[in-house]
């Protein structure tokens, strides 16, 4: 998992080849902080097919604002530099597997 911020953003995911799952989050969230720990394990779990980064809000606004953020955490799914999922809120290790797993 790599934390990245506004000038990193079109390196690391819109130039990325293959899937890039990107977290919006914030140090204040709940939901955010109990994520974290289910996306380390979703990254031990599929190694290199999914690169996962983590863009906090706060620190990132421009990104954030780019894209509408506007309940977080929101998790972004890219394939080759396009966004082709959303998920919005916290879910289960089991669930992001599955939904990473449909776009493999």
């Amino acid at each position: 998992m790599k934390m990245i911020n506004d000038s990193q953003f079109e390196e690391e995911v819109l130039k990325a080849k293959g899937l890039v799952l990107v977290d919006f989050w914030a140090e204040w969230c709940g939901p955010c902080r109990q994520l974290g720990p289910v996306l380390e394990e979703v990254s031990k779990e599929f190694g290199d097919k999914v690169k996962i980064c983590k863009i906090n809000v706060d620190e990132s606004p421009a990104t954030a604002a780019g894209y509408e953020i506007r309940s977080i955490p929101t998790l972004f799914l890219f394939k080759d530099g396009e966004r082709i999922d959303t998920k919005v809120g916290f879910n289960s290790q089991a669930t992001l597997e599955e939904w990473l797993n449909s776009h493999l």
